[in-house]
Parts: structure tokens; sequence; C-alpha cells
């Protein structure tokens, strides 16, 4: 074999990227620390997703696509596949074979755990000193929540999301979408490639922490101020009330935001409401919300003039605006395909598919073309083949 090393089974192909040539194993399910990962291969990073014999739930999770799960192929794709049992002393040691060789872990287990199956960090880094070691728990390291199982949703209502999405005076709203889990992701990625920056003055690796309380907590950073002297309890929701949000035209639904003078009498120009451009009683935000029960029914039986799409196109640049479409609509949409977010990738069980596969643009370093999630199982015995070779090479 020319190269032992089972980072090196799939070859990337295309230009390098700005992780190229670090290696990661990716022992985290659901969504956060998968995607996450998924957001290091991106970029160039070698990836081994390991599942335990029974699989990332994800893949159980309901999906149309009979011989994979949509779920898990959006977010594991350009991962090597393989199966560790963890609990059995064979896991074990091919895990801390890849150990010695890798530039970063990811896990997404609860704090107790690490150390019961013998991966916590004080034992790998003996092993590897120059190991990014990253966790991703639900509630973080420490305090009396630290064990509990952590889930986006849960996170959402316990943080005051739900609460704050809900209309005034109603029931608290789910924002779906997992919207606390990619937020996370991205701040595994983050924080991932600045410990790898910071190893490269120090030769150090160090423990990296993300959980998804400090993830759902810090999408709310504009609302959680509490100045000295403040009551607590004020009003912290950012909604600029009812004139910016999303409305009823003669056929679908567009969302519109005016809050500044310009884009509020290009608006009222628009929808031939100018009378209230000059009106002194709405000119201002704050104004506005406080009379939007005044406005909002003007507004609509001007917008029932059009249909959604084509108010879209009428505000043009003039009014911030986008009529409500479905993620369907997004895989041929001429922006979508100019920025080149969207890829048509090869998948061994699935066939050809499309999919988002660029979440960020590099301009020098845009990093290999993207190749599909592995199916379960698909790597193992050629990486404990190559962990077995370099290990005897190396004695």
């Amino acid at each position: 074999m020319d190269n032992p090393s089972p980072f090196g089974l799939v070859r990337r192909e295309g230009p390098t990227g700005p992780l190229s040539g670090v290696k990661v194993l990716d022992l985290s399910a659901y969504i956060a620390g998968p995607y996450g990962c998924t957001l290091l291969a991106d970029q160039g990073a070698q990836v081994i997703k390991i599942e335990p014999p029974d699989g990332d739930n994800l893949r159980k999770y309901p999906s149309t696509l009979a011989a994979e799960s949509r779920a898990f192929m959006g977010v594991n794709r350009s991962k090597i596949g393989i199966v560790l049992d963890l609990k059995t002393a064979d896991g074990l040691a091919a895990l801390l074979r890849l150990v010695r060789e890798a530039d970063v872990l990811v896990h997404n287990f609860r704090p107790s755990v690490p150390k019961r199956l013998g991966i916590d960090f004080d034992r790998l880094t003996l092993i590897n000193p120059r190991l990014i070691y990253c966790a991703v728990t639900g509630y973080g390291e420490h305090g009396p929540m630290k064990d509990k199982a952590g889930y986006d949703q849960v996170l959402q209502t316990m943080t005051g999301m739900c609460t704050l999405q809900g209309k005034r005076g109603g029931a608290p709203e789910i924002t779906y979408g997992s919207v606390v889990d990619y937020y996370a992701a991205a701040l595994l990625a983050a924080g991932v490639s600045s410990a790898l920056y910071e190893r490269e003055r120090s030769g150090r690796g160090q423990f990296v922490g993300v959980s998804l309380l400090r993830s759902a907590l810090t999408m709310q950073s504009a609302r959680m101020i509490w100045a000295e002297g403040e009551s607590l309890d004020i009003g912290r929701d950012m909604r600029s009330g009812g004139v910016t949000g999303i409305h009823p035209a003669r056929e679908g639904y567009i969302y519109i935001s005016a809050n500044t003078p310009r884009f509020w009498k290009a608006l009222c120009g628009k929808t031939g409401l100018d009378a209230l451009a000059g009106n002194e009683r709405y000119d201002s935000v704050r104004k506005r919300a406080e009379h939007a029960n005044e406005i909002v029914p003007l507004l609509h039986e001007a917008l029932a003039a059009h249909t959604a799409m084509e108010w879209e196109a009428l505000f043009g640049d003039e009014v911030p605006c986008a009529a409500a479409r479905r993620i369907e609509d997004m895989f041929d949409h001429p922006q979508v395909l100019a920025e080149d977010i969207v890829a048509s990738i090869e998948h061994p069980a699935v066939g050809r598919y499309r999919g988002v596969t660029r979440p960020i643009a590099f301009g020098r370093t845009p990093g290999p073309a993207p190749f599909a999630a592995p199916v379960f199982d698909q790597h193992t015995d050629e990486v404990l083949a190559a962990t077995e070779t370099a290990e005897s090479s190396s004695r």
C-alpha cells in the first residue's frame, strides 16, 4: 500500500482547502457534532466518521429515501465511515491507533462518558499531545445539568427562544430547522480552527468545549443584555412591529422589511400608500410599531393587488423583501446557482443527488470536490487494515 494512513483512503479531487492535511476523528452523532466536522471537511480536512455498532441515530430518522436517511446524508458528506465498538478492547485499541496520527477528535458524549470509555482528554493527550479534543455537550462540562441529554428544541424552549418566537400573549413556538444545532456546528468549526491556529505557535493541542446551551444563548446576544439598575422583566423583543414581517398577497406570502426611512417611503410609494409616508404619526419604527393596527390593514389591502412573486419584482432593490418559497425552489434559484452552493454528488446507495456543499467561499483555497456521506460500515475493513499496517511499519 502506497499510503498506509487510513486518512488517505479517499483521495480528494480538486484544489486544496485551507484545512487540507488536517486529520479529524468524528465520534459524534445527530447534527451539531457531525455537521461541525462536515464544515471542516468542506475546507479540505480528512474526516473519519466513527459510528457504534448500532449506527448514528440520525440514520434512523424518517426519510422518503428508501436507501438512506436524507438528514444523515446532509450532515455527513465528505467523510470516511467506519464502525468501532469502543466498549470492547479491540475497538478501543483501534481508536487509540487512529488518535496517534489525528489532529482533531470530536465527540458528543455526556461529560461522564469519555473517562468510562477510556477516551477522556487527559488520556488521549498523553498519546498525542498535539490533539485538539472537542467535546459537544448539551449543557457544558460543569454544573448540575452537565450530564443531562441536550437536544435542539429542548434548549430552544429552556433559553427563551420559543417564548420570543411566539406571538405576543400566545403560546411559545419552536423554530424548526435545528437552528441551535447548526449554530453549534459553526461554533465547533470556528473553535477547532482557532485551536489549530494556536497550535502552530505553541505546538500543543487543547480542549475545546461547545454546548447547545452556549449556542442557544449566543444566538440571543442582542437580547441577553441586563444593565445595572435596570428592571430584569423588560422588553427584549427586537421585532419592529407589524409592518416588517410576512404578509399575505393576492397569491402567496411576502416578507417585507421597512425599518429605515428610505425603505418605509419606498414601500408606501410602491403600494400607493404615499399618505402614510408623510404622516408624522408613522415617521419612526417605534411609532409604526405602536400603530401597526392602523397600518397593517391598509398594507394588506394594497398587497392584494398582486401575487407575492409579482410584488417581489415590483419592489426590486427599493424594498428589502422575499416571496415565501419552498426549499425545493432553491435547487435551481439563479442566485444559488451563481454562487455555486449546490453540487451534484454520487452516493453508493441513493445514486446521484444534489445538495449544499460549499458554505464558505475561499478565493485561493476553495477546497476539494465533496463526496457522499458513507453508507454504514463502508470503510471499516480498509481503515483497520491501514492502521494495523501503519503500526507494524512503525515498530
